[in-house]
């Protein structure tokens, strides 16, 4: 057997082995929390350096019965899910260090995989294993700490996630009753040759699950509460990583298999995005919970990220248009790298802005309103009780805002481009609006960081904590002030979407 052949999935058999060997080490070892958290940094970070080693292929791989491509876009997506995880487990070493927490990092690992998994999948078989992989692992993450309002949180979590596999795999099965096979390319010649009612009804259904996966209102129910009662660190997984894998498997069935049927799910996405970012924008502004700001902050972010499938439904198969760098691309192209690049600026903007608000959380004593330590009360005088945590939060505000030069701004912009020469100029300037709405609810969590007296004494702020911090910082304003390269990049992802 020649197991150079899959070297581009080493990343992925890495983390299964360690998430294993985790879990064995931590049953044999006494007081091995701490080891296990750094065992398991040094196995995300291998993994990311294997992925960063084929970053942009030149033609996809493909393994195990044409049901895994490695290609520019599963690269893309690994990174991303690596980034997140890496930061989130450098966060986790100053809290989970005692007993149990090799189960812990474990399920963060078996998480990640399975994020991996649904990243390379072209069947809809291993999609849907590496969705509940990943699905089965946050449930219990989402449950860690197991106090009460982590159990409710859960426990919602679960139920609308077992819900919306229930409603993808129905119609992943109308699907493959169509074509008599469960691969994405078999897929996409029977739904043109098939087209009917069934198929139709199948399309519903995979989008009604991608959605809930996604948090596009009316399937964003779950995400408020989950957010808000998960351990802080796991909701910054759950919306940093988990979420964007619904996306990753979105782009392909969608663009691939059920390509034929774009101007059906054209209109549904439209729909979704518009509805989906004032929503969130508009349950934002009347929260106090600065956790629940973050999860409605992150539905509306989902509504924007959406507007590259309803650009690709406008735009494919038009003629190259003119971007604003001078180089010439197809807009469905210019769509679906700007919702890359919102993707990957969202996952380190929302990962940042989770750990601040776990950092605040595990140092408030409850003097907040309602005894919550979420409450953006809490947040009063941060700049001067955490300087270097406020200083990252007000960073992270004004790139969720779309505020240059961040990672925020640059997905943004070019994102919002590719709707206007797609003649979906009413999309852009609602999707601008709703960027100006989210400053109302940002500026007034910077305000009471930077603008309030001090709620309470200064706040230690522990090294695992402002590590991650201050690497996210970096890389959100490193895309924003050196974009070409990251923009370069998602193009290149975004070409496995289209034809050549």
């Amino acid at each position: 057997m020649d197991f150079g052949h899959y070297a581009p999935l080493w990343g992925e058999a890495l983390l299964t082995v360690l998430a294993v060997l985790v879990v064995l080490l931590g049953s044999l070892m006494k007081n091995s929390g701490r080891l296990m958290g750094y065992l398991s940094l040094a196995g995300l970070a291998v993994a990311f350096g294997l992925v960063a080693s084929n970053l942009t292929l030149a033609k996809p791989v493909i393994f195990f019965f044409d049901t895994i491509s490695v290609d520019g876009l599963s690269q893309f997506f690994k990174a991303v899910f690596l980034i997140v995880s890496l930061l989130v487990v450098i966060a986790s070493l100053s809290k989970y260090t005692g007993k149990g927490a090799e189960d812990y990092y474990a399920l963060l690992l078996f998480a990640t995989v399975g994020m991996m998994v649904v990243a390379s999948s072209i069947d809809l078989v291993t999609l849907f294993v590496g969705f509940e992989l990943a699905s089965l692992s946050t449930y219990a993450l989402a449950a860690f700490d197991k106090s009460k309002k982590n159990l409710e949180a859960a426990m919602k979590y679960f139920i609308f996630g077992s819900v919306s596999s229930a409603f993808m795999l129905f119609g992943f099965s109308l699907l493959y009753g169509m074509a008599g096979s469960t691969r994405l390319a078999d897929i996409a010649a029977a739904s043109l040759a098939n087209f009917g009612p069934a198929t139709l009804v199948a399309l519903l259904f995979v989008i009604a699950g991608f959605a809930f996966k996604m948090a596009l209102v009316p399937f964003h129910m779950w995400a408020p509460d989950t957010y808000e009662g998960a351990p802080a660190l796991v909701s910054a997984l759950l919306a940093a990583g988990s979420k964007k894998m619904g996306f990753a498997a979105a782009f392909r069935v969608m663009l691939i298999a059920l390509i034929a049927l774009r101007m059906e799910w054209y209109l549904a996405f439209a729909i979704l995005a518009a509805i989906t970012m004032t929503l969130g924008n508009l349950a934002a502004c009347w929260q106090n919970n600065v956790r629940r700001i973050l999860a409605y902050s992150s539905i509306a972010q989902a509504g924007y990220i959406a507007i590259g499938f309803v650009v690709v439904g406008a735009a494919y198969g038009a003629a190259p248009v003119t971007t604003f760098n001078g180089v010439a691309v197809p807009a469905a192209q210019l769509g679906i790298a700007g919702a890359l690049l919102l993707v990957l600026g969202h996952a380190l903007m929302k990962t940042g802005a989770f750990i601040g608000t776990a950092l605040v959380a595990s140092t408030v004593s409850g003097k907040g309103q309602d005894n919550d330590p979420d409450d953006i009360s809490n947040y009063a005088g941060l700049a001067r009780r955490a300087p270097i945590t406020a200083f990252c939060m007000l960073i992270f505000m004004f790139a969720l805002a779309g505020i240059p030069p961040t990672a925020g701004y640059i997905g943004k912009f070019v994102l919002f481009s590719s709707a206007i020469y797609s003649g979906l100029v009413w999309l852009a300037v609602l999707a601008i609006l709703n960027s100006a709405l989210s400053l109302v609810y940002y500026l007034r969590i910077i305000s009471y960081m930077y603008l309030k007296e001090p709620a309470g004494p200064k706040i230690s702020e522990p090294k695992g904590y402002v590590a991650a911090l201050v690497l996210a910082l970096i890389a959100v304003v490193w895309i924003g002030v050196f974009p070409q390269g990251f923009i370069d990049w998602a193009l290149q992802a975004a070409a496995v979407l289209l034809p050549q």
